[in-house]
């Protein structure tokens, strides 16, 4: 081994609030029957925005809010998963692959465990590795539990390219 790391381990969190004036869009997907969506500078979607949040940090490229601060227009309203492309890319660019990523969802409603396949697929795509989704209630508490918002926590594993 020559002293650099050849892995990096990373650790990304998003937690949004709902609102019925907004689209819910989670994890990639629409949900257009849900009646509340998640208020953001982009689409708001908490599980690829702590998966970009879980890249960056294992990569050493800052945070969501650096890269895409809502101070700059050009990704007001975008996709969470158009940020989590951009977001491999940056990462592929600073010298690192990524190996897989997982992202754990917090939340009463939408109910994901019938589109997980779906979901894991359109994350997967976007950064160019396995990404796998759960999700949990927090049986009743906290903001998620009492259906005021979602949240996310999301890990990623990187190795060096070449």
């Amino acid at each position: 081994m020559t002293g650099i790391a050849q892995f990096r381990t990373g650790i990304g969190m998003d937690a949004h609030r709902l609102d019925d004036s907004v689209p819910m869009r989670l994890a990639g997907l629409d949900f257009p029957d849900e009646p509340q969506g998640l208020v953001g500078h982009s689409d708001g979607d908490v599980a690829a925005h702590a998966i970009c949040d879980a890249l960056l940090s294992a990569a050493g490229l800052g945070d969501v809010g650096a890269v895409f601060g809502v101070n700059n227009s050009w990704w007001s309203g975008a996709s969470g998963v158009s940020l989590l492309s951009h977001t491999a890319e940056l990462v592929r660019q600073s010298g690192w692959l990524v190996v897989n990523a997982a992202v754990t969802i917090m939340c009463n409603r939408p109910q994901l465990a019938p589109r997980r396949a779906e979901a894991e697929g359109v994350l997967s795509a976007a950064v160019g590795a396995p990404v796998s989704v759960v999700a949990t209630t927090t049986d009743g508490l906290g903001f998620t539990g009492q259906g005021q918002g979602i949240a996310a926590m999301a890990t990623a594993l990187l190795t060096r390219a070449g």
